[in-house]
């Protein structure tokens, strides 16, 4: 079934950051140097502001804090609604805001980050598509997180007892949806941006 225009139950969910010196992408600033690491970020955010525009879905931007600069930009992405992240560790900060999505309407919501140069609108039609029958989706990162989550209600457990940000949290993921006894639907297998030798491999596959 494919999606209707401007699908009000249908909530696309994008956890960024402001691009600002300093505050973004650390990890890869390590490598490259905070000036090179912020304009990276510019051209992740506009990735995923053109993956992300014309899908017909309700759009919402959780930032992570407000920007420090009192003349930024006022609205990361204009005609998309804006809130800020809760507070504390990334599982409580995402079912924040699936629980959000579904209080406010939704009947299934999809969450990604900016740091996939990979995802596509293709690639989020296939993940509202795959929730019509399967109760949870998830977009496979290569190491070993995920870069893309989706379900049609909220299941604490996902979200509970995870190493954030190690290889663990996918197969943890999928032990608990298997436990749950969900329906799950993996998507291609892609590679976020965090460092200097995921850059690298993406400047290569531009390339060819």
């Amino acid at each position: 079934m494919a999606l209707s225009a401007e699908n009000p139950a249908a909530h696309l969910l994008i956890f960024a950051r402001y691009p600002e010196l300093g505050r973004v992408k650390s990890r890869l600033a390590a490598g490259i140097g905070p000036e090179a690491a912020l304009a990276v970020y510019r051209e992740l955010l506009a990735h995923t502001r053109a993956a992300t525009d014309n899908l017909p879905v309700h759009k919402t931007v959780w930032l992570a804090e407000r920007p420090q600069q009192p003349d930024a930009e006022p609205e990361l992405w204009p005609g998309y609604q804006h809130l800020l992240q809760h507070p504390g560790e990334l599982g409580a900060k995402m079912m924040t805001a699936f629980s959000h999505a579904f209080a406010a309407g939704a009947q299934s919501a999809v969450i990604i980050g900016t740091d996939c140069p990979g995802i596509t609108q293709a690639l989020l039609e296939q993940a509202f598509e795959a929730l019509h029958t399967h109760e949870l989706v998830i977009g496979p990162a290569e190491d070993g997180g995920y870069y893309l989550l989706g379900m049609k209600e909220v299941y604490a457990d996902l979200f509970a007892g995870k190493s954030w940000s190690t290889n663990a949290v996918l197969p943890h993921t999928l032990a608990d949806a298997d436990r749950l006894n969900l329906r799950v639907q993996l998507l291609p297998m892609l590679r976020d941006v965090d460092d200097a030798a995921d850059l690298a491999a993406w400047r290569a596959a531009l390339r060819g």
